[in-house]
């Protein structure tokens, strides 16, 4: 069956528009978005290649021009966040704020939080934010040490499957960081070796890439929206 020559012009233009259109993201120009977190969270934001910057400069490339609330402090865990979410977060007056608490709950062993009191924390974060009108994106804890089999990521997968869970009820976008972390390590295949961590726990460049892809994309990016961001990331110095 042959198109018609008026049909074909529409058809034409519809391809182009198809192939020229992205996703919608959901951080407007203007915008203020808070990064709660430990260490890796702070340095997101203190190495100028770290995945807070990451993430800002991504959404910069794709014509979103927000501003980052810093609020990683190194060592805290859900009870140190929760204590300081007022100060940090809610003060500042932020439309989003992602959430990245669990390494150090399980990491500081003895020092950590239980599961049990970590749901109640990080329940109560995520309420809170939400009560004060901000949108939450909830991200997975990602790897204690690139070992997956190590006790340590053993006993995170329990704290991931809440996070999961609470996202899902709340309603709440996901970056699931850990298991984009999995995947990424077991494809280096390299036992013993940090591929995607300078210690096994805190970012390099690989991982912090991965972080901000992870947290880009629950913010509605398309692969497309991913390509120019790290375009935007090969040209930072």
């Amino acid at each position: 069956m042959k198109t018609s020559r008026f049909l074909a012009p529409i058809l034409a233009a519809a391809a182009v528009l198809t192939a020229n259109s992205h996703a919608e993201i959901i951080v407007k120009s203007g915008d203020k978005v808070a990064f709660l977190g430990d260490s890796i969270t702070q340095a997101g934001w203190g190495n100028p290649k770290g995945y807070v910057r990451l993430v800002i400069a991504g959404l910069a490339a794709n014509g979103v021009n927000a501003e980052a609330v810093p609020a990683g402090i190194s060592g805290h865990k859900s009870n140190d966040m929760l204590g300081r979410l007022d100060r940090d977060v809610l003060s500042k007056k932020p439309q989003w704020m992602t959430l990245s608490c669990g390494v150090n709950d399980v990491w500081h062993g003895a020092r950590g939080v239980a599961l049990d009191d970590y749901k109640k924390n990080i329940t109560a974060i995520v309420d809170k934010a939400k009560d004060a009108g901000v949108k939450v994106v909830v991200t997975t804890a990602t790897v204690i040490h690139e070992n997956l089999e190590s006790p340590e990521n053993q006993k995170l997968a329990a704290y991931n499957d809440f996070l999961r869970s609470l996202a899902a009820e709340r309603k709440a976008p996901l970056a699931d960081l850990n298991a984009m972390f999995h995947e990424r390590i077991k494809a280096e295949n390299k036992p013993g070796k940090n591929t995607v961590t300078s210690d096994g726990v805190h970012m390099n460049f690989e991982g912090d890439k991965i972080m901000a892809r992870g947290v880009l994309k629950a913010f509605g990016c398309d692969d497309g929206q991913l390509k120019k961001a790290d375009e935007a990331w090969a040209a930072m110095k």
